[in-house]
C-alpha cells in the first residue's frame, strides 16, 4: 500500500487509514463488542492499514485502551504504526473544548497511557475553543514534538482563519475535516491555503455516513427515532439527488469489478489533495473489503468522470 508523508514531519503513513470511532466509542455507537473492535484493528494492521486515528472522545478513552491493547501484541510492531489521536474535551469542565497549553499536555500525556506507548505520531486538537490563541496552543504541541512525546501536530474542525492563526510558526502538519463528495466546501477556500503551506490534509466521514456506499434507494425513509431523519442530506430532493448521483457510481464500479464503496475510496485514494483516507469499520469484513480500495488501478479518466458527476 503506498505511503504519503504527513506535512513537513517525518511521519509517513499508508494512504489508506482507520477511524475507530467503533472501536470502543460505545458513547456513540450502541452495543458494540470490544472484542469485534480489537479485531477490526488487527486485521487493518495485517492487510497494510498503518494509521490508526483515535481520539480521546470515542468512548472517553476507550477507543485509545483497546488500541492499546493490540499494540502490546506480540504480531505488531509499534515502530511501523502509526497512531494519530485527538482531545479537546475538558471533562473536569463538563466537556468544554479547551486547547489551553496546560489541558492539552495532559491530554496527551493520559493518551499515551491509555495507548501504553511513550510517543504520538500525530495529535490533533480535536476542536477550536473559543478563547486560547491558536498559535499558543499549537506551541505547546510543538514544545511536546521537540521533546518527542508527538511526532507530527494537527487540527481538526477548524476554520480557514483559525488555521491561519495556528499555522503563524509553520508548525502545523496536518488537518482533518469534513470532506467528501457531497460535502466539497474546502477545494476552493482551504486547499490552495494547504498546498501552500505544504500541509496534509486528512477527510472524515469519507463515505457520509454510508450515502456513498449504494446501499440506499431513493424510496429509503427514515423515521424519527433514527439520527439520519435529523442530518439533511437523508431528506427529501436532497437525498435523492444523492442517490441517483451514487447509482450512476454503480456501472463505473461495475467495469473494475468492486463495490461502489471501494470505488469511492479508490477516488479519494488518487486525489492529489487527499492525505489520508480514514473510512470506519464495524466488523473486521468491512476492513478486508476496504482495504482492497488501494488495489484499484482508477484511471483518470473515471477519476474526472466522477469528480464532474458530483461537482
Amino acid at each position: 500500500m503506498s505511503e504519503v508523508q504527513i506535512g513537513k514531519s517525518s511521519v509517513y503513513a499508508s494512504k489508506l487509514g482507520l477511524g475507530t470511532n467503533a472501536v470502543g466509542g460505545h458513547n456513540l455507537y450502541p452495543n458494540l463488542d470490544e472484542e469485534v473492535g480489537k479485531e477490526v484493528i488487527r486485521t487493518a494492521l495485517r492487510n497494510g492499514i498503518t494509521l490508526l486515528d483515535t481520539a480521546f472522545s470515542y468512548g472517553r478513552g476507550r477507543s485509545e485502551e483497546l488500541i492499546g491493547e493490540v499494540l502490546q501484541e506480540e504480531e505488531f510492531d509499534r515502530s511501523k504504526i502509526i497512531v494519530a489521536s485527538k482531545a479537546a474535551h475538558d471533562m473536569s469542565n463538563g466537556g468544554v473544548f479547551n486547547n489551553s497549553p496546560e489541558f492539552l499536555k495532559k491530554a496527551v500525556e493520559e493518551s499515551l497511557e491509555r495507548l501504553q506507548t511513550d510517543y504520538l505520531d500525530i495529535f490533533y486538537i480535536h476542536f477550536p475553543d473559543e478563547s486560547t490563541p491558536k498559535n499558543e496552543a499549537v506551541a505547546a504541541l510543538y514544545e511536546l514534538k521537540q521533546a518527542g512525546k508527538i511526532k507530527a501536530i494537527g487540527v481538526s474542525n477548524f476554520s480557514l482563519e483559525q488555521l491561519k492563526e495556528a499555522n503563524q510558526d509553520g508548525h502545523v502538519d496536518v488537518i482533518e475535516e469534513r470532506y467528501s463528495l457531497i460535502h466539497r466546501e474546502h477545494e476552493n477556500t482551504l486547499f490552495p491555503y494547504l498546498r501552500e503551506e505544504q500541509i496534509s490534509f486528512v477527510p472524515y466521514y469519507p463515505l457520509d455516513s454510508g450515502l456513498l456506499t449504494g446501499k440506499y434507494e431513493q424510496e429509503a425513509t427514515f423515521d424519527d427515532s433514527d439520527l439520519r431523519s435529523k442530518n439533511p442530506d437523508f431528506k427529501g430532493e436532497r437525498f435523492k439527488e444523492i442517490i441517483g448521483k451514487v447509482n450512476q457510481l454503480k456501472p463505473i464500479a461495475e467495469q473494475y469489478n468492486v463495490s461502489v464503496t471501494q470505488l469511492v475510496l479508490a477516488w479519494y485514494l488518487k486525489h492529489p489533495m487527499m492525505g489520508v483516507v480514514i473510512p470506519g469499520a464495524k466488523n473486521p469484513k468491512q476492513v478486508e473489503a476496504n482495504s482492497k480500495a488501494s488495489d484499484i488501478p482508477l484511471s483518470q479518466e473515471d477519476f474526472d468522470k466522477i469528480d464532474q458527476l458530483f461537482q
